[in-house]
């Protein structure tokens, strides 16, 4: 194999580097949009809510003025929301079939539940690999979230926030190391 040369070099590593900023943006960019789901369907059932109570409005208050009409439509009709199927969370899959009745924000509480799971679970394994230095599939592996791209980049986006807040330690690209206790 020839050598390779320094521009060659860096080349590469920003083609990697960017590979990486494109995973991790996919994987906010996925939970963006179950964010706005959740919003969007929050949404419909208060407009429905409040538009229930406008029409009820005008019977609780006969004897009195009539009260001003509620516009309840939105200024801009929001795009519709692509929803999470299966193959977007697989390990929520069989739950959610089983609970059909589950709400929109029973979703999201599990999903807040499992971020915190995870990022509690990374912090938990870098306490005891302590001065180590790791790849973000080291960790992955040694959660079981190694199985596919999704839950390898999961990874690494909580990894990314963590080192973000101080909580651990960037020690080299794509290496990361327990944060020193003062």
């Amino acid at each position: 194999m020839g050598s390779v040369t320094p521009t060659a070099r860096n080349i590469e590593i920003t083609a990697e580097s960017l590979r990486e900023d494109l995973a991790r943006l996919e994987v906010q960019k996925q939970a963006l949009e179950r964010e706005l789901s959740a919003v969007t369907a929050h949404l419909d059932s208060v407009q429905r809510a409040l538009s229930a109570l406008q029409a009820l409005m005008p019977m609780a208050a006969s004897s009195s003025a009539a009260p001003a009409p509620v516009d309840v439509r939105p200024a801009t009709e929001p795009a519709p929301a692509r929803r999470a199927t299966p193959a977007d969370t697989p390990e929520d899959a069989g739950e959610s079939r089983a609970r059909p009745d589950r709400t929109d924000a029973e979703a999201e509480a599990d999903s807040a539940s499992k971020y915190g799971k995870l990022t509690e679970q990374i912090l938990a394994y870098f306490a005891e690999v302590a001065d180590t230095d790791v790849r973000a599939r080291d960790v992955a592996a040694a959660l079981g979230r190694d199985t596919d791209s999704g839950s390898i980049n999961a990874v690494r986006s909580t990894l990314d926030r963590l080192v973000g807040t101080s909580r651990i330690r960037r020690v080299g690209r794509g290496l990361y190391r327990a944060a020193k206790r003062p």
